[in-house]
């Protein structure tokens, strides 16, 4: 996989090996918001912008800091650098080495 990560395919299955065309359409920029808005993107707002009931990253007083032990998401779980895959979940016996 482009990921350096090695799975297992059943022999049963059919499985596409290359990759994708047209990999630098992510480096075209808009110029300027309404573009991605006629995308239907809506801009991004940043939690520490918010107020502490819509984000656990929002509230105090001026620029603050996060004020907790590690970055969270909006739903209070942990973010940055936190595994967030199932140790049970039924397609990681076909993963022969991970991708980090």
């Amino acid at each position: 996989l482009p990921s350096k990560e090695v799975r297992l395919i059943r022999k049963e299955c059919f499985a596409t090996i290359g990759e994708v065309s047209n990999n630098e359409a992510i480096l075209i920029q808009s110029g300027k918001a309404g573009r991605t808005r006629w995308l239907g993107k809506r801009p991004t707002v940043r939690g520490s912008v918010m107020n502490p009931c819509d984000h656990p990253h929002g509230g105090g007083e001026g620029r603050t800091p996060v004020g907790r032990t590690r970055p969270l998401t909006p739903w209070g779980k942990p973010a940055l650098g936190m595994k967030t895959r199932n140790k049970k979940k039924a397609s990681s016996a076909y993963i022969i080495r991970r991708c980090n």
